[in-house]
Parts: C-alpha cells; sequence; structure tokens
C-alpha cells in the first residue's frame, strides 16, 4: 500500500490505493485533453463543465503540461504517450531565449521527468540550453535572473514565482558560476520575503531601491508555496541548510488548502496546497531524521485531503480527474474557482512521489 493511501471516496476505484487510482484518473485526464486541444496548450478548466481555456504558446504554464504528458508516458511505457511528451516539449523551444524567469517555470517542469541518465536526449539538450541561457542573462548586480519583459511591465521585478524552477535550472549549468547564481538568485528573493511587509511575493527595483509592489499581496496563496518548493529544490542541488529555512516556512497547523488571498470571503486555492504538497515531499527526502516523518505526513495529509474533498470522481456529470477549486487570480476574478494546469501537475507530481513511480529529485 503507497503510504499516501486514504480511505476510498468519490467512487475510486477499488483494486489498487486510492493514491494510485487517483494519479490514473489526473493522468486519464490528461490524455483526454490532448486529445481535444490539438497543439495548443491548455491553461484553466470551467469546474462544471471541465471544458479548457488554452494558448497557443504556452504562456508560463506550458512546461505543465508537458510535465503531465511525461508523467503519463512514464506511467503507461506508450511509445504514443512518449511521442506526444516529445512533440509538446519542443515546442517549449521558443522559451529558450525569452525574457523571462519564469523559464523556470517553463523549461524546468517541461523536462525534468524527461532529461534524466538515459532518459530523452533531445528535453536534456533543451534543458541544458535552457540552463545557459538563463546563466548569460543573471544580472551580477542585483544577484538575480529579472523577472523580464515577455509578460508586459518592467522587468526588473524580484517576484517569488520567478524562483522555483529556476533554481535547479541554473544550479545544472554544470558551472560553478551557475551553482553562485542559483544561490544568489534564491538569497535574493528571500531577504525580499523577510523584508517588511513580511510576505511580500513582488517587488520593483527603481532608482537604486527595492519597492514592494501592490500585486500580488502579501497572503497570496501560491507566494510562500512557491517559495518552499525553491528551498527544497535548493537543499538538493546547492545546499542542505536550505532545508532549515524552508522548515521555519511550513506551518503544520494550517488548513489543507489555503484560502487564495488573506481577505474575507477569499476562494480556496488547491493548486498552491498541491504545489507544498510536493516542496514537502522533497524537504522530507533530504531533512534530518527527527524533521523527516513530519514533512512527509503534513504532504500526505495535504494530498489526502485533496484528494478525497477536491478531485473529480468517475460518477459525475464533470470529468473525472480534475483538480478542483484553484483559483488563478483572484485580483482580476480570473478563473477563480477552476481547474488549473499546474494545480493538476504538482498533484499528479505528488502522487507519483508517494506511490513510488519517480524519486523526489527526479523532479
Amino acid at each position: 500500500m503507497s503510504e499516501c493511501d486514504v480511505e476510498r471516496d468519490r467512487g475510486w476505484r477499488t483494486g489498487a490505493s486510492t493514491a494510485e487510482a487517483a494519479l490514473d484518473a489526473l493522468l486519464d485526464r490528461v490524455g483526454s485533453t490532448y486529445s481535444v486541444v490539438d497543439q495548443r496548450f491548455p491553461l484553466y478548466a470551467d469546474g462544471a463543465s471541465g471544458v479548457w481555456v488554452t494558448t497557443a504558446r504556452g504562456s508560463w504554464t506550458g512546461g505543465f503540461w508537458a510535465g503531465l504528458l511525461w508523467l503519463r508516458a512514464l506511467r503507461t511505457g506508450s511509445r504514443r504517450d512518449r511521442s506526444a511528451a516529445r512533440t509538446v516539449t519542443a515546442q517549449l523551444e521558443h522559451w529558450v531565449t525569452a525574457d523571462a524567469a519564469a523559464r523556470g517555470l517553463i523549461l524546468w517542469y517541461g523536462t525534468a521527468l524527461a532529461a534524466g541518465p538515459g532518459r530523452d536526449s533531445a528535453a536534456a539538450s533543451l534543458r541544458a540550453e535552457a540552463a545557459r541561457s538563463c546563466l548569460n542573462a543573471f544580472d551580477q548586480d542585483l544577484g538575480i535572473l529579472p523577472w523580464g519583459s515577455a509578460f508586459g511591465g518592467s522587468r526588473w521585478l524580484a517576484r517569488i514565482d520567478g524562483v522555483p524552477g529556476t533554481v535547479p535550472l541554473l544550479a545544472t549549468a554544470n558551472t560553478r558560476a551557475g551553482t553562485e547564481a542559483a544561490r544568489a538568485h534564491l538569497d535574493t528573493h528571500v531577504a525580499r520575503w523577510r523584508a517588511e511587509p513580511v510576505g511580500t511575493p513582488a517587488w520593483a527595483w527603481a532608482a537604486g531601491e527595492w519597492t514592494a509592489c501592490a500585486q500580488p499581496r502579501p497572503g497570496w496563496s501560491r507566494g510562500r508555496a512557491w517559495l518552499l518548493l525553491a528551498l527544497a529544490d535548493a537543499a538538493c542541488y546547492i545546499d542542505p541548510d536550505y532545508g532549515a529555512v524552508a522548515e521555519r516556512l511550513v506551518d503544520y497547523g494550517a488548513t489543507p488548502v489555503p484560502s487564495a488571498e488573506a481577505i474575507q470571503d477569499a476562494p480556496p486555492d488547491t493548486s498552491a496546497a498541491a504545489i507544498e504538497a510536493v516542496a514537502l515531499l522533497k524537504l522530507a527526502a533530504t531533512a534530518a531524521s527527527r524533521h523527516r516523518e513530519r514533512l512527509r505526513a503534513r504532504a500526505v495529509e495535504i494530498v489526502r485531503h485533496l484528494v478525497t474533498a477536491h478531485v473529480s470522481g468517475p460518477d459525475g456529470p464533470r470529468p473525472s480527474g480534475m483538480l478542483l477549486d484553484g483559483c488563478y487570480d483572484l485580483e482580476r476574478g480570473l478563473a477563480t474557482s477552476h481547474e488549473l494546469i499546474w494545480g493538476d501537475y504538482f498533484l499528479a507530481l505528488a502522487l507519483a512521489i508517494c506511490s513510488g513511480m519517480v524519486a523526489p529529485f527526479d523532479t
């Protein structure tokens, strides 16, 4: 039985652990999505109908779609599924030279499951190109890979969602400069997170100083989750001491799914919970033994809650295997109670780690 096994709920089939049944449901959803999106990238889906809003170039979430396809290929062993994953990953190539710190989100998570030893050489090559490109764009004076101009607005931002993926990407550039850049990038963002107002996810550099941005606000659900994930990867790829920094951010007593914003009546954001679950599973893999079980138990608690309370089952009117109740952007009223492609990815990844299908740092 998987360590993430829980009482069966929501009509999951018998004969397999709930973790594996839920993983298969999510990956079946990936297969059906691939059949309808053509060459586009799914972004978010209506919680009632399951119909996807898609993008042509993948936006900042394209890597999560490629990552889901690689997870499906690893699960099924199918040449057809592997070919689909390779095709979508190749579509990410234009992001290699984009002016965007989000290249970490796109090109690490889009290649990590494929680029390991003995796996896909094209994905490994794409990841190596992305690492070199990010290193070349690193700003030594500010100590960051700037947020960039690819999505509009000022490029001179330090946004917390520009850290996950970017840290391991820089650190695997196979040079001392890459490791130093990864460390500096993370340290700068940790320092910004600790500055007043504490927990501010985005800062702008202007006139020789950092100024807190109005959006996202402190209390944004994915802010802490993204930072936890980056620190967890840093504990593996840079220095185990980053694990202790991360552990101080873990709130063991919080509800499994946070509110999208720290304001009254804010909706939940299951995608933030899924990100945190993966971060905790990674932290548990590098933590001292006295902390390991507590970190793993918290991750399992989150995964259990997501599977039993927020994943659509096979007996309802909507497709099975949807991670519901994700909130993309509450401020803009954008996809505030939806299935989000990155939420699906991180929940599937957490389930794959729990079931032993992949190791925490293959990801």
